[in-house]
């Protein structure tokens, strides 16, 4: 049970560390953000953000990499 456990935890911190870097470089990447698609509504002092292109983009990316990774 301990084995387990401790994959599980060396997983999760490992997610972590990833998820980390992809919000300091996401700001670095060119066009994330600003791609037709992305829903932005400023009306006022209210601004609403929704980045639905780069999501099906960023989505569709990880599914193509863990579908590779999984075969390996």
């Amino acid at each position: 049970m301990t084995h387990t456990l401790g994959r599980s935890l060396i997983f999760a911190g490992g997610a972590l560390i990833a998820l980390g870097l992809v919000f300091l470089l996401a700001g670095k990447i060119p066009y994330l953000g600003r791609l037709p698609g992305d829903i932005q509504i400023r009306r006022g002092n209210f601004s609403f953000f929704f980045p639905l292109t780069s999501s099906l983009i960023i989505s569709a990316l990880l599914s193509l990499l863990f579908s590779f990774l999984k075969r390996r």
